[in-house]
C-alpha cells in the first residue's frame, strides 16, 4: 500500500508531503499505481526545486519521499501542491486498495 501524508500549516496552506510503501498492484517494474504516484511526486518535487527555486527540504530513499517547505514559502508552492494532492486523491479513488491519504498539521 502506498501511503501519502500531506502536511499543512495551521492556516491550512500545504507545506509538503511524504510518500512511503509500495502499492502491491503488480510486480516491480509493472506496477502502474507506483509509477503514477512516483511520476507525479517527482514532477512536483522537481518543479518546486528546479523551476520555482523554492527552499525545499527533500529526502528520498527506496520506497519513501519526503518534501517539506518552510511556512513562508507555502503560498508560492500552493498551486503545485494542491495539484499534486488532487492527482493523488483521484488515484486513491481509482485504486482504494493501493493508495491511502492522510493529512497532518505541522
Amino acid at each position: 500500500m502506498v501511503k501519502v501524508k500531506f502536511y499543512h500549516s495551521s492556516t491550512n496552506a500545504p507545506t509538503g508531503f511524504e510518500i512511503s510503501g509500495h502499492s502491491g498492484y503488480d510486480t516491480h517494474g509493472n506496477d502502474i499505481v507506483c509509477s503514477a504516484v512516483s511520476s507525479a511526486a517527482y514532477m512536483t518535487a522537481n518543479t518546486l526545486i528546479e523551476i520555482m527555486k523554492l527552499p525545499v527540504s527533500a529526502e528520498v530513499q527506496d520506497g519513501m519521499m519526503k518534501i517539506s517547505l518552510p511556512a513562508e514559502s507555502a503560498a508560492k508552492a500552493n498551486d503545485i501542491l494542491l495539484g499534486f494532492r488532487l492527482h493523488i486523491t483521484e488515484l486513491a479513488k481509482q485504486y482504494p486498495k493501493n493508495v491511502t491519504i492522510t493529512t497532518t498539521e505541522v
